[in-house]
Protein backbone atom coordinates (compact mmCIF):
# COMPACT_ATOMS: atom_id res chain seq x y z
CA UNK A 1 0.00 0.00 0.00
CA UNK A 2 1.11 3.30 -0.85
CA UNK A 3 1.41 6.47 1.12
CA UNK A 4 2.08 10.31 1.04
CA UNK A 5 4.00 10.08 4.40
CA UNK A 6 6.45 7.38 3.66
CA UNK A 7 6.41 6.61 -0.08
CA UNK A 8 8.06 9.09 -2.33
CA UNK A 9 5.61 8.43 -5.24
CA UNK A 10 6.38 11.30 -7.04
CA UNK A 11 5.73 10.26 -10.57
CA UNK A 12 1.72 9.36 -9.71
CA UNK A 13 1.73 13.13 -8.09
CA UNK A 14 3.39 14.38 -11.28
CA UNK A 15 0.93 12.55 -13.44
CA UNK A 16 -1.85 14.27 -11.37
CA UNK A 17 -0.87 17.94 -11.33
CA UNK A 18 -0.05 16.90 -15.37
CA UNK A 19 -4.32 16.22 -15.52
CA UNK A 20 -5.43 19.16 -13.48
CA UNK A 21 -7.06 20.51 -16.88
CA UNK A 22 -9.08 16.68 -17.15
CA UNK A 23 -9.74 16.56 -13.74
CA UNK A 24 -11.41 20.43 -13.59
CA UNK A 25 -13.62 19.77 -16.69
CA UNK A 26 -14.80 16.87 -15.09
CA UNK A 27 -15.45 18.62 -11.80
CA UNK A 28 -17.69 20.51 -13.48
CA UNK A 29 -19.61 18.17 -15.49
CA UNK A 30 -21.18 15.85 -13.36
CA UNK A 31 -18.26 13.55 -12.50
CA UNK A 32 -18.76 14.37 -8.59
CA UNK A 33 -22.88 14.28 -8.68
CA UNK A 34 -22.77 11.02 -6.39
CA UNK A 35 -20.51 12.38 -4.16
CA UNK A 36 -23.46 13.71 -1.52
CA UNK A 37 -25.19 10.18 -1.40
CA UNK A 38 -24.28 8.61 2.17
CA UNK A 39 -25.89 5.91 3.41
CA UNK A 40 -26.99 6.02 7.14
CA UNK A 41 -24.75 5.79 9.95
CA UNK A 42 -23.96 5.32 13.50
CA UNK A 43 -23.01 8.85 14.38
CA UNK A 44 -25.81 9.77 11.88
CA UNK A 45 -28.64 8.28 13.72
CA UNK A 46 -27.54 9.39 17.12
CA UNK A 47 -27.77 12.80 15.74
CA UNK A 48 -31.08 12.29 14.58
CA UNK A 49 -32.21 11.21 17.41
CA UNK A 50 -30.87 13.82 19.17
CA UNK A 51 -32.72 16.49 16.98
CA UNK A 52 -35.93 14.66 17.90
CA UNK A 53 -35.37 14.64 21.20
CA UNK A 54 -36.34 16.39 24.40
CA UNK A 55 -35.00 16.63 27.71
CA UNK A 56 -37.81 17.55 30.47
CA UNK A 57 -40.46 18.38 27.78
CA UNK A 58 -38.19 20.89 26.22
CA UNK A 59 -36.22 20.63 22.81
CA UNK A 60 -32.71 19.93 23.09
CA UNK A 61 -30.50 22.96 20.95
CA UNK A 62 -28.59 22.91 17.87
CA UNK A 63 -25.45 20.49 17.68
CA UNK A 64 -24.46 22.72 15.21
CA UNK A 65 -24.89 25.76 17.32
CA UNK A 66 -22.11 28.35 17.97
CA UNK A 67 -20.00 26.55 21.31
CA UNK A 68 -20.51 29.96 23.63
CA UNK A 69 -24.25 28.95 23.62
CA UNK A 70 -23.74 25.30 23.81
CA UNK A 71 -21.54 25.58 26.72
CA UNK A 72 -24.30 27.63 28.31
CA UNK A 73 -27.40 24.68 27.70
CA UNK A 74 -24.98 22.37 29.63
CA UNK A 75 -24.05 25.09 32.60
CA UNK A 76 -27.53 25.23 33.02
CA UNK A 77 -28.67 21.63 33.89
CA UNK A 78 -27.92 19.71 36.40
CA UNK A 79 -24.79 16.90 36.62
CA UNK A 80 -28.04 14.44 36.46
CA UNK A 81 -28.72 15.55 33.06
CA UNK A 82 -25.70 16.05 31.67
CA UNK A 83 -25.27 12.51 32.45
CA UNK A 84 -28.38 11.42 30.92
CA UNK A 85 -27.64 13.25 28.31
CA UNK A 86 -23.85 11.23 27.54
CA UNK A 87 -25.32 8.22 28.07
CA UNK A 88 -28.51 8.74 25.90
CA UNK A 89 -26.46 10.64 23.17
CA UNK A 90 -22.76 9.45 23.62
CA UNK A 91 -21.46 10.13 20.27
CA UNK A 92 -22.82 13.38 19.96
CA UNK A 93 -22.21 14.60 23.54
CA UNK A 94 -18.41 13.28 23.11
CA UNK A 95 -18.26 15.08 19.77
CA UNK A 96 -20.10 18.66 20.73
CA UNK A 97 -18.07 21.62 20.37
CA UNK A 98 -18.97 23.17 23.90
CA UNK A 99 -20.20 20.45 25.37
CA UNK A 100 -17.63 20.36 29.11
CA UNK A 101 -14.51 18.20 28.55
CA UNK A 102 -14.72 16.27 31.10
CA UNK A 103 -18.52 15.43 29.74
CA UNK A 104 -16.69 14.76 26.18
CA UNK A 105 -14.57 12.41 27.58
CA UNK A 106 -17.22 10.73 29.62
CA UNK A 107 -19.23 10.43 26.57
CA UNK A 108 -16.59 9.00 24.12
CA UNK A 109 -15.74 6.19 26.65
CA UNK A 110 -19.32 5.26 26.05
CA UNK A 111 -19.29 5.51 22.44
CA UNK A 112 -15.76 3.45 22.47
CA UNK A 113 -17.06 0.64 24.13
CA UNK A 114 -20.24 0.19 21.97
CA UNK A 115 -18.24 0.81 19.25
CA UNK A 116 -16.08 -2.34 20.46
CA UNK A 117 -18.77 -4.56 20.80
CA UNK A 118 -20.07 -3.90 17.19
CA UNK A 119 -17.00 -4.71 15.93
CA UNK A 120 -16.48 -7.97 18.27
CA UNK A 121 -19.35 -9.05 16.86
CA UNK A 122 -18.87 -8.31 13.08
CA UNK A 123 -15.40 -10.51 13.83
CA UNK A 124 -17.94 -13.04 13.94
CA UNK A 125 -20.15 -12.01 11.45
CA UNK A 126 -20.53 -15.23 9.08
CA UNK A 127 -21.79 -12.59 6.07
CA UNK A 128 -18.16 -11.10 6.47
CA UNK A 129 -15.40 -12.47 4.44
CA UNK A 130 -12.49 -14.01 6.42
CA UNK A 131 -11.01 -10.03 5.26
CA UNK A 132 -13.71 -8.34 6.61
CA UNK A 133 -13.85 -10.04 10.17
CA UNK A 134 -10.24 -9.83 10.06
CA UNK A 135 -10.37 -5.87 9.71
CA UNK A 136 -13.35 -5.97 12.74
CA UNK A 137 -10.89 -7.59 15.00
CA UNK A 138 -8.03 -5.00 14.48
CA UNK A 139 -10.72 -1.85 14.83
CA UNK A 140 -11.89 -3.74 18.34
CA UNK A 141 -8.43 -4.12 19.32
CA UNK A 142 -7.85 -0.50 18.45
CA UNK A 143 -11.07 0.60 20.04
CA UNK A 144 -9.88 -1.40 23.84
CA UNK A 145 -6.68 0.43 23.50
CA UNK A 146 -8.75 3.79 23.23
CA UNK A 147 -11.15 2.62 26.30
CA UNK A 148 -7.25 2.26 28.55
CA UNK A 149 -7.74 3.92 31.89
CA UNK A 150 -6.25 7.39 31.58
CA UNK A 151 -6.53 8.63 28.35
CA UNK A 152 -8.78 11.02 27.44
CA UNK A 153 -10.72 11.03 24.11
CA UNK A 154 -11.62 14.53 23.19
CA UNK A 155 -13.50 13.29 19.97
CA UNK A 156 -14.46 9.90 18.04
CA UNK A 157 -16.37 8.59 15.26
CA UNK A 158 -17.08 5.44 13.73
CA UNK A 159 -17.79 6.08 10.68
CA UNK A 160 -15.90 5.03 8.06
CA UNK A 161 -12.69 4.74 8.23
CA UNK A 162 -12.98 6.68 12.02
CA UNK A 163 -11.95 9.49 13.71
CA UNK A 164 -10.15 10.39 16.97
CA UNK A 165 -9.04 12.95 18.89
CA UNK A 166 -6.69 12.70 22.32
CA UNK A 167 -5.86 15.06 24.93
CA UNK A 168 -2.45 15.04 27.04
CA UNK A 169 -2.79 17.16 29.75
CA UNK A 170 -5.40 19.04 31.02
CA UNK A 171 -7.38 21.45 28.45
CA UNK A 172 -8.97 23.40 31.38
CA UNK A 173 -5.53 24.60 32.92
CA UNK A 174 -3.37 24.64 30.26
CA UNK A 175 -1.45 27.60 30.22
CA UNK A 176 -0.52 26.95 26.21
CA UNK A 177 -2.57 24.46 23.76
CA UNK A 178 -0.78 22.82 21.08
CA UNK A 179 -2.29 20.56 18.41
CA UNK A 180 -0.64 18.19 16.13
CA UNK A 181 -2.61 17.96 12.73
CA UNK A 182 -1.40 14.82 10.60
CA UNK A 183 -1.37 14.30 7.17
CA UNK A 184 -3.02 11.16 4.76
CA UNK A 185 -3.33 8.11 5.77
CA UNK A 186 -4.37 8.79 8.94
CA UNK A 187 -7.80 7.10 10.52
CA UNK A 188 -9.07 4.54 13.74
CA UNK A 189 -6.43 2.01 12.93
CA UNK A 190 -3.26 4.24 12.11
CA UNK A 191 -4.07 6.95 14.86
CA UNK A 192 -1.22 5.55 17.28
CA UNK A 193 1.40 2.60 16.07
CA UNK A 194 3.46 0.23 18.23
CA UNK A 195 6.30 0.03 15.13
CA UNK A 196 7.64 3.61 14.01
CA UNK A 197 5.37 5.38 16.86
CA UNK A 198 6.33 9.03 16.57
CA UNK A 199 4.96 9.18 13.16
CA UNK A 200 1.48 8.60 14.39
CA UNK A 201 -0.57 11.30 15.84
CA UNK A 202 -1.15 9.76 19.04
CA UNK A 203 2.99 9.08 19.52
CA UNK A 204 3.59 12.84 17.68
CA UNK A 205 1.58 14.56 20.71
CA UNK A 206 2.83 12.41 23.72
CA UNK A 207 6.31 13.08 22.32
CA UNK A 208 5.22 17.00 22.30
CA UNK A 209 3.89 17.30 25.56
CA UNK A 210 6.85 15.37 27.04
CA UNK A 211 9.08 17.74 25.39
CA UNK A 212 7.33 20.65 25.78
CA UNK A 213 7.09 19.61 29.69
CA UNK A 214 10.97 19.49 29.97
CA UNK A 215 11.55 22.10 28.17
CA UNK A 216 9.28 24.73 30.67
CA UNK A 217 8.59 21.95 33.75
CA UNK A 218 6.89 25.16 35.11
CA UNK A 219 4.26 26.18 31.99
CA UNK A 220 1.22 24.01 32.63
CA UNK A 221 0.88 22.36 29.00
CA UNK A 222 -1.84 20.56 26.75
CA UNK A 223 -1.67 18.37 23.81
CA UNK A 224 -4.11 17.48 21.18
CA UNK A 225 -3.81 14.44 19.26
CA UNK A 226 -6.09 15.70 16.43
CA UNK A 227 -7.22 13.24 14.03
CA UNK A 228 -10.47 14.17 13.55
CA UNK A 229 -10.67 14.90 10.28
CA UNK A 230 -11.49 12.56 7.34
CA UNK A 231 -7.89 12.51 5.82
CA UNK A 232 -6.63 11.04 2.42
CA UNK A 233 -5.93 7.76 2.02
CA UNK A 234 -2.51 7.25 -0.13
CA UNK A 235 -1.17 9.65 -2.96
CA UNK A 236 -4.53 9.91 -4.85
CA UNK A 237 -6.53 12.88 -5.96
CA UNK A 238 -7.85 13.73 -2.63
CA UNK A 239 -4.18 14.20 -1.87
CA UNK A 240 -3.23 16.48 -4.69
CA UNK A 241 -6.65 18.92 -3.77
CA UNK A 242 -7.69 20.57 -0.86
CA UNK A 243 -11.10 19.08 -0.82
CA UNK A 244 -10.36 17.08 2.33
CA UNK A 245 -8.57 20.04 3.60
CA UNK A 246 -11.61 22.54 3.40
CA UNK A 247 -13.94 20.29 4.87
CA UNK A 248 -11.08 19.79 8.06
CA UNK A 249 -10.08 23.38 8.16
CA UNK A 250 -14.27 23.73 9.13
CA UNK A 251 -13.31 20.74 11.58
CA UNK A 252 -10.16 22.58 12.75
CA UNK A 253 -12.08 25.78 13.56
CA UNK A 254 -14.50 24.57 15.60
CA UNK A 255 -12.26 22.77 17.58
CA UNK A 256 -9.83 25.69 18.74
CA UNK A 257 -12.98 27.97 19.19
CA UNK A 258 -14.53 25.45 21.38
CA UNK A 259 -11.46 25.29 23.76
CA UNK A 260 -11.91 26.19 27.36
CA UNK A 261 -10.30 29.02 28.85
CA UNK A 262 -8.20 31.84 26.63
CA UNK A 263 -4.63 29.92 26.44
CA UNK A 264 -2.84 30.64 23.23
CA UNK A 265 -2.81 27.79 20.84
CA UNK A 266 0.03 26.60 18.78
CA UNK A 267 -0.73 24.24 15.51
CA UNK A 268 2.04 21.94 13.96
CA UNK A 269 0.88 20.90 10.93
CA UNK A 270 2.73 17.52 9.27
CA UNK A 271 2.87 16.70 5.76
CA UNK A 272 -1.23 16.89 4.27
CA UNK A 273 -1.68 18.35 7.75
CA UNK A 274 -0.20 22.14 6.38
CA UNK A 275 -2.48 21.66 4.13
CA UNK A 276 -5.24 22.18 6.28
CA UNK A 277 -3.63 24.63 8.52
CA UNK A 278 -2.93 26.56 5.77
CA UNK A 279 -6.82 26.93 4.31
CA UNK A 280 -8.11 27.21 8.07
CA UNK A 281 -5.30 30.04 8.81
CA UNK A 282 -7.47 33.14 7.27
CA UNK A 283 -10.76 31.78 10.21
CA UNK A 284 -8.97 30.76 12.77
CA UNK A 285 -9.13 32.93 16.00
CA UNK A 286 -6.97 35.48 17.19
CA UNK A 287 -5.84 32.86 20.10
CA UNK A 288 -3.88 30.86 17.53
CA UNK A 289 -0.41 32.34 18.01
CA UNK A 290 1.38 30.02 16.08
CA UNK A 291 1.18 27.85 12.96
CA UNK A 292 4.39 25.29 12.42
CA UNK A 293 4.60 23.09 9.45
CA UNK A 294 6.66 20.38 8.49
CA UNK A 295 7.27 18.55 5.50
CA UNK A 296 4.85 20.45 3.80
CA UNK A 297 3.86 20.36 0.17
CA UNK A 298 2.31 23.79 0.52
CA UNK A 299 -0.03 25.68 2.50
CA UNK A 300 -2.29 26.73 -0.39
CA UNK A 301 -0.40 30.34 -0.46
CA UNK A 302 2.43 31.77 -2.40
CA UNK A 303 3.41 33.80 0.77
CA UNK A 304 2.65 33.26 4.60
CA UNK A 305 1.09 36.68 4.36
CA UNK A 306 -1.36 35.44 2.00
CA UNK A 307 -2.19 33.00 4.34
CA UNK A 308 -4.09 36.26 6.78
CA UNK A 309 -3.47 35.19 9.92
CA UNK A 310 -2.29 37.26 12.80
CA UNK A 311 -0.35 34.24 13.89
CA UNK A 312 3.34 33.68 13.31
CA UNK A 313 4.12 30.92 10.72
CA UNK A 314 7.01 28.51 10.78
CA UNK A 315 8.12 25.56 8.72
CA UNK A 316 10.64 23.15 8.74
CA UNK A 317 12.05 20.39 6.36
CA UNK A 318 14.67 17.90 7.18
CA UNK A 319 17.49 17.23 4.69
CA UNK A 320 16.58 13.70 3.12
CA UNK A 321 12.50 14.56 3.63
CA UNK A 322 11.62 13.39 -0.27
CA UNK A 323 8.49 16.00 0.17
CA UNK A 324 11.02 18.43 -1.32
CA UNK A 325 11.10 17.15 -4.52
CA UNK A 326 7.01 17.59 -5.25
CA UNK A 327 6.59 19.92 -7.76
CA UNK A 328 5.45 23.36 -5.69
CA UNK A 329 2.83 24.99 -8.02
CA UNK A 330 -1.05 24.82 -7.72
CA UNK A 331 -2.72 23.94 -11.26
CA UNK A 332 -6.02 24.00 -11.59
CA UNK A 333 -6.94 22.92 -7.98
CA UNK A 334 -4.48 19.98 -8.03
CA UNK A 335 -0.82 20.61 -6.02
CA UNK A 336 -0.89 23.13 -3.23
CA UNK A 337 1.17 26.21 -3.97
CA UNK A 338 4.74 27.66 -2.98
CA UNK A 339 7.35 25.69 -0.74
CA UNK A 340 6.97 27.04 2.65
CA UNK A 341 10.82 26.73 3.25
CA UNK A 342 11.31 28.86 0.57
CA UNK A 343 12.38 32.06 1.31
CA UNK A 344 9.73 33.75 -1.04
CA UNK A 345 7.27 32.09 1.11
CA UNK A 346 8.15 34.47 4.31
CA UNK A 347 7.85 31.60 7.02
CA UNK A 348 10.14 31.64 9.89
CA UNK A 349 12.26 28.54 8.71
CA UNK A 350 13.36 26.35 11.62
CA UNK A 351 16.00 23.46 12.11
CA UNK A 352 15.18 19.80 11.52
CA UNK A 353 18.48 18.90 12.58
CA UNK A 354 18.58 15.21 13.67
CA UNK A 355 15.13 14.28 12.01
CA UNK A 356 15.27 11.79 9.02
CA UNK A 357 12.58 11.01 6.32
CA UNK A 358 9.11 12.84 5.80
CA UNK A 359 7.70 10.88 9.13
CA UNK A 360 10.59 12.11 11.59
CA UNK A 361 10.10 15.26 12.95
CA UNK A 362 8.35 14.37 16.46
CA UNK A 363 11.06 11.25 17.18
CA UNK A 364 12.68 12.40 21.03
CA UNK A 365 15.88 14.37 20.91
CA UNK A 366 15.31 15.80 17.31
CA UNK A 367 15.55 19.18 17.02
CA UNK A 368 12.65 19.48 15.30
CA UNK A 369 10.77 18.39 18.49
CA UNK A 370 12.74 20.79 20.53
CA UNK A 371 11.96 23.75 18.12
CA UNK A 372 8.11 22.11 17.87
CA UNK A 373 8.20 22.36 22.02
CA UNK A 374 9.66 25.65 22.26
CA UNK A 375 7.14 27.14 20.17
CA UNK A 376 4.50 25.16 22.14
CA UNK A 377 5.31 26.90 25.47
CA UNK A 378 5.79 30.40 23.66
CA UNK A 379 9.77 30.27 24.09
CA UNK A 380 10.85 31.81 20.80
CA UNK A 381 14.24 33.22 21.94
CA UNK A 382 14.80 29.60 22.00
CA UNK A 383 14.50 28.41 18.57
CA UNK A 384 17.00 27.11 16.61
CA UNK A 385 16.61 28.72 13.15
CA UNK A 386 17.66 26.22 9.95
CA UNK A 387 20.53 29.60 9.42
CA UNK A 388 23.24 30.66 11.29
CA UNK A 389 21.37 34.19 11.06
CA UNK A 390 18.90 33.72 13.52
CA UNK A 391 16.46 35.69 11.18
CA UNK A 392 13.48 33.04 12.25
CA UNK A 393 13.69 34.92 15.70
CA UNK A 394 13.85 38.41 14.25
CA UNK A 395 11.21 40.71 15.97
CA UNK A 396 9.94 38.31 18.58
CA UNK A 397 11.40 37.94 22.22
CA UNK A 398 10.23 35.54 24.73
CA UNK A 399 12.30 34.04 27.88
CA UNK A 400 14.05 31.37 27.00
CA UNK A 401 12.93 28.10 29.26
CA UNK A 402 15.65 25.97 31.30
CA UNK A 403 14.83 22.98 28.91
CA UNK A 404 18.17 24.01 26.16
CA UNK A 405 20.67 26.02 25.94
Amino acid sequence: MTSFDTSPQLGVWRALLALAVVFVMLATSGWTALRGQRESTPFQATLVAWEHGKLHGHRLPDPQSEPGALARFFASLTEADRTRLAHRYPLVVGNMNGAPVDLRYRANRLALAEARETERERMRDPRLTPAGQHEAGRRMHRLESLLTRGRNILAFSPDGSGRVAEVFGDLRTAERVSVVVPGVDTDLLTFQRTQRRYSAPAGMAEALYRTERAASPGTRTAVIAWADYTAPSGIGMDAATAMRAEDGAVRLDALVRALPGDAPVSLFCHSYGSVVCGVAAHRLPDRVADIAVAGSPGMRAAKASHLRTSAEVWAMRDADDWIEDVPYLELGGLGHGADPVSAAFGARVLSADGAHGHAGYFEPGTESLWNFAEIGVGAYSSVHCADDADDCRAGLSATAPAGRA
